[in-house]
């Protein structure tokens, strides 16, 4: 839940105030929403000091209310020929800067406020990645794990009979986050063709290479999140070369953070699932890790039987209890709390960076700030996903298809520039090495400028 610790003392702080307590009014049952909301509203006080005109144009008040969210059920036949009912959403946010885009979750926590969380803070990653593409989320809670692939491909249809009324290639384009990967796009956009009568490649994003989809999607998210950390790390003169690294979760953002850390140098020692974490010290085989989450969808507590050096422990959230000089947590929302930045900062951390998006609660950012150590975002620091979706939408666009090599180094180039006007803006503001504000800042100065361009509508 928000801690709504915003003051009222200047006009800006007033101003920003009474907007978060009538957000809170509205959108009392929705504590992820809030959360998202706060901590950026925090970071902006100064922006509205040298800049009354947001205020004159009410800003805040219209950014924090989605342009549309649609809401419908979506029902499907199991392998048993049973009809089950799934909710489905998709949250469009913003579009100030160019079409809605953002992921679509499968997975059962999904609900209104989580999709509006997400959607929120797309809007200031798409606009921190410097392409023209603007902020949505979406998804349903329908549970892909243990489902057949013909229960898939069924639910996708059913999905996207729904969905394909609110989307296309200049409107809004989906891609892949949890539970939805080039599987399920694939099947998705299957549905989308039959029903328009039209090879509209520009409509998803996550398409299998080959197929309309870019190469380095995959890899993109984990990819990015250390490039970016390679940019925090060059500030101080040091790399990833030797350093310990711990790496929460199993997906494909940690499995590619793992890879490109011990690409360049590092020694990965744990990563977890929802279930538990794995600690080698050794370091990862990450081999072994793609075998048992890519080939066999089995749980992380089977890495011990591959290695027996390797411990494996109950509760994920135990993994922060690892003494490491790097941490990246790229599982879920909310999985580092005070007490576990509290460990991360005893034991001796120098920099965490979020791979998945809000991992991190505002008392663990507060104590990552509050004692030195180095802090990238989510919204800055794991946007080379979106970054790679929108290079699959150029790609689609011009009818090209560029080596891994390309679009890997021009998702170099858009995570140093992210760390760049990240860090720019947080000194121009007055929070010098504070990525936090930084991002936040550069997202939203760039979206607000955009909705004055544009009127009031």
């Amino acid at each position: 839940m928000a801690t709504h610790t915003l003051g009222s003392k200047t006009p800006a702080e007033s101003y920003i105030h009474a907007v978060f307590e009538q957000l809170i009014a509205k959108n009392a049952h929705q504590p992820e929403f809030l959360q998202a909301v706060e901590e950026i509203f925090i970071s902006l006080v100064p922006v509205f000091e040298q800049h009354p005109e947001y205020i004159q144009h009410n800003i805040l008040s219209r950014i924090v209310e989605p342009d549309r969210i649609v809401s419908f059920r979506v029902s499907w036949q199991d392998d048993q020929n049973q009809v089950q009912v799934n909710r489905g959403y998709r949250v469009q946010f913003n579009n100030v800067v160019g079409p809605y885009k953002g992921g679509l979750r499968f997975h059962p926590s999904v609900n209104e406020s989580i999709m509006k969380f997400l959607a929120f803070e797309q809007i200031f990653k798409n606009a921190l990645t410097g392409l023209p593409i603007g902020g949505a989320k979406g998804g349903s809670d329908f549970n892909p794990k243990g489902k057949s692939n013909g229960e898939i491909m069924r639910f996708c249809q059913a999905y996207m009979t729904e969905l394909y009324r609110h989307i296309g290639p200049d409107v809004d384009v989906p891609a892949g986050d949890i539970g939805v990967g080039a599987r399920e796009i694939g099947f998705l956009f299957g549905q989308y063709k039959r029903i328009r009568n039209a090879h509209e490649a520009g409509v998803l994003t996550g398409k299998t290479p080959g197929y309309g989809g870019s190469l380095v999607r995959k890899e993109a998210t984990g990819y990015g999140l250390v490039y970016f950390v390679e940019e925090m790390l060059r500030d101080i003169s040091e790399t990833f070369l030797n350093k310990t690294v711990v790496v929460s979760g199993s997906g494909n953002v940690a499995i590619y953070a793992i890879k490109k850390a011990q690409e360049l140098g590092a020694k990965v020692v744990a990563c977890s699932d929802s279930d538990g974490y794995i600690f080698d010290p050794d370091g990862i085989d990450l081999n072994i890790v793609k075998e048992i989450k890519e080939v066999n969808c089995e749980r992380i507590k089977t890495y011990v039987n591959y290695r027996p050096n390797a411990i494996y422990t109950e509760d994920f959230r135990g993994i922060w209890s690892i003494p490491c000089d790097i941490a990246l947590p790229c599982a879920t929302q909310n999985e580092i709390d005070g007490d576990a930045a509290r460990t991360l900062s005893a034991n001796g951390v120098k920099v965490v960076a979020e791979g998945a998006n809000m991992p991190s609660n505002l008392e663990a950012i507060n104590v990552f700030l509050e004692n030195g150590i180095l802090f990238g975002p989510a919204k800055a620091a794991n946007a080379g996903g979106v970054a790679t979706s929108a290079l699959e939408m150029a790609q689609n666009s011009g009818r090209n298809y560029w080596t891994f090599e390309e679009v890997d180094e021009k998702l170099r180039d858009i995570m140093k520039s992210i760390y760049a006007v990240s860090k720019e803006a947080a000194h121009k503001y007055g929070s010098e090495g504070n990525l936090v504000v930084g991002s936040n800042i550069a997202g939203f100065v760039k979206v607000a400028d955009g909705m004055i361009a544009e009127g009031v509508y």
